[in-house]
């Protein structure tokens, strides 16, 4: 009987299975639900720092298959690879990926070519590793991102990628962060380079702060003082937004479609100790008048990927085109919810700029009423101001701080 494997590892080979083969992101698995946290936390971080190797691990192991075995397989050797080179036990890594192999019914024949090429990339492919070019963006992508940046830019981009994400969050006022020992970000996130499990650093019990990446967190700030407010958050899971809004004051109504989404709103704000309402409905029909207005419009996410890196694999930027109609029709009813002078943040967390700097010049000329208000606060950078007036964010920006989303914001008010 073959020996049992690492359970994050068999996990992570699973999840790999998920995404390369099935196109499918992480987020729509069960797989890890009964792994223990830190077995569960490892596997996502596995298969995590696999997807964004990929490109690099199936050039080490091209040289050393006569044909390209299975998906199976070929995705167990995928993490082998990217695992032995980013410094992993060569033992242990060789041992357990023999073992999935192992495991499998129509694995198992493939233990020994498991065995002796991860041996061949500890012995070799380490070094050979950081001689690859970086992994590049899929070209439906890449392509665009050219049109829009130019290759430096796009190369910087894809190096953030590479490099992945550290864990941010937004403290909740007056929470004593200093037991984290991460930096403070002149946004005002807090920054940790080496998290581990989320939910044992100290503070996650008592809900003083909530993962958010630092760029998401800015598109509630440009609003403003909003206290005493009503606010809405139009398309509010998984609920960051809501919290700092909420935490800021407001009178905070969150809308989303899923009501299965708000349940994850509810527990982060049952754990921080905030309040808002939360109401499941159309964004398209909701009704009701309000002093602000936050919209999150559902977009390609393709800001995200240095934190999400199944996103290139997951789809092929086939639903972009419906996405900008919606996200224009999102906008034009939203505006009709605005109380005379209210102001409304538009953003997206997409690279592409026909998911934003494209949909305000397009409102603007749609609204002769409509304008955008120069946003100003000490810790704007002029290097994120946009032509038409918002704030258009890389992930390449604060390269040495370790990156932040890609995003775009623009703050409206009709006249």
């Amino acid at each position: 009987m073959p020996a049992s494997p690492s359970p994050a590892r068999l996990a992570a080979v699973d999840l790999l299975d998920q995404v390369v083969e099935q196109g499918r992101p992480l987020s729509e698995t069960d797989r890890l639900d009964k792994l223990a946290p830190a077995d569960r936390a490892a596997a996502q971080r596995l298969a995590a720092d696999t997807l964004r190797g990929l490109e690099r691990a199936d050039r080490l192991l091209k040289p050393h298959l006569r044909k390209r075995p299975t998906p199976r397989v070929m995705n167990i050797l995928r993490l082998g690879t990217v695992e032995l080179c980013m410094g992993g036990a060569a033992h242990g890594v060789v041992s357990d990926c023999v073992d999935i192999a192992a495991a499998g019914k129509h694995t198992q024949g493939a233990r020994g070519l498991v065995n002796a090429v991860l041996r061949k990339i500890a012995g070799e492919g380490v070094a050979a590793w950081g001689k690859l070019r970086v992994p590049r963006l899929p070209k439906w992508l890449r392509e665009p991102l050219l049109a829009a940046w130019g290759p430096q830019t796009v190369a910087a981009m894809e190096r953030a990628h590479f490099d992945g994400a550290p864990l941010d969050l937004t403290p909740k006022p007056g929470a004593d962060l200093l037991a984290l020992d991460g930096e403070a970000l002149p946004t005002g996130s807090v920054r940790l380079r080496q998290a581990g499990q989320v939910s044992a650093l100290p503070g996650f019990a008592e809900g003083d702060w909530w993962v958010q990446d630092a760029a998401a967190a800015l598109p509630a700030r440009l609003l403003g003082n909003v206290t005493g407010q009503s606010v809405l958050d139009m398309c509010a899971a998984p609920g960051g937004k809501t919290l700092q809004l909420a935490a800021a004051g407001a009178h905070v109504t969150a809308l989303d479609l899923s009501e299965a989404r708000l349940a994850r709103v509810q527990e982060n704000l049952d754990r921080t100790g905030l309040k808002a309402t939360l109401v499941a409905g159309d964004a398209l029909t909701h009704q009701g008048q309000y002093d602000a207005i936050l919209l999150d419009v559902p977009c390609s996410a393709t800001g995200t990927i240095r934190r999400h890196p199944d996103l290139p694999f997951a789809h092929e930027g086939e639903r972009i085109a419906d996405l900008i109609g919606l996200q224009s029709a999102m906008l034009d009813h939203a505006l009709t919810l605005l109380k005379p002078g209210g102001r409304l943040v538009f953003a997206t967390c997409s690279l592409i700029p026909d998911e934003g700097e494209c949909q305000i010049d397009e409102a603007l000329a749609r609204h002769p009423d409509l304008k955008v208000l120069r946003p100003e606060a000490p810790w704007i950078e002029d290097s994120w101001r946009s032509d038409e007036g918002g704030l258009r964010l890389r992930p390449d920006f604060w390269a040495a701080r370790g990156g932040m989303d890609g995003f775009y914001m623009a703050l409206l008010q009709r006249g």
